[in-house]
């Protein structure tokens, strides 16, 4: 972002960064993400606490505005960083988690401190938040 903001020629931007540059929407992200960390698609939505046909259908491509509370327990399920998760949830072109917002800011904990889905939603209950997914 530095290097973009103190360019002369945008065009000298995109030919010096032509590699960083990759061409992902929500499915694309998420299967890069399971390869990337040498997942398995079967234990994350496991993890994740989501019905297997939703969660099939997010990472098929399928469902084509999975709701926020669902893309965050795969966030969960697969460990990944607030920045990684911040990503995911562009890509699937809902709200970026906001430390302001209390319930957001309990999941950037959550993320920080690698809970489980079952973890955040135990923390989110002890603050009277709502679930991320399920009925604990």
């Amino acid at each position: 972002e530095n290097e973009l903001l103190k360019t002369e020629q945008l065009e000298d931007f995109f030919d010096a960064n032509k590699e960083n540059f990759r061409d992902f929407d929500l499915q694309k992200y998420l299967n890069w993400l399971i390869e990337e960390k040498n997942l398995s698609k079967a234990e994350v939505i496991r993890k994740s606490e989501l019905d297997y046909v939703y969660a099939y259908h997010i990472f098929s491509g399928r469902k084509k505005k999975p709701a926020r509370n669902k893309i965050i327990s795969l966030a969960l399920a697969m460990n990944l960083s607030v920045a990684e998760t911040q990503r995911l949830l562009y890509y699937a072109e809902v709200e970026k988690l906001y430390v302001r917002n209390e319930w957001d800011s309990v999941i950037i904990f959550a993320l920080e401190k690698n809970l489980s889905v079952k973890q955040t939603n135990d923390l989110l209950n002890e603050f009277s938040f709502s679930n991320l997914v399920g009925d604990f």
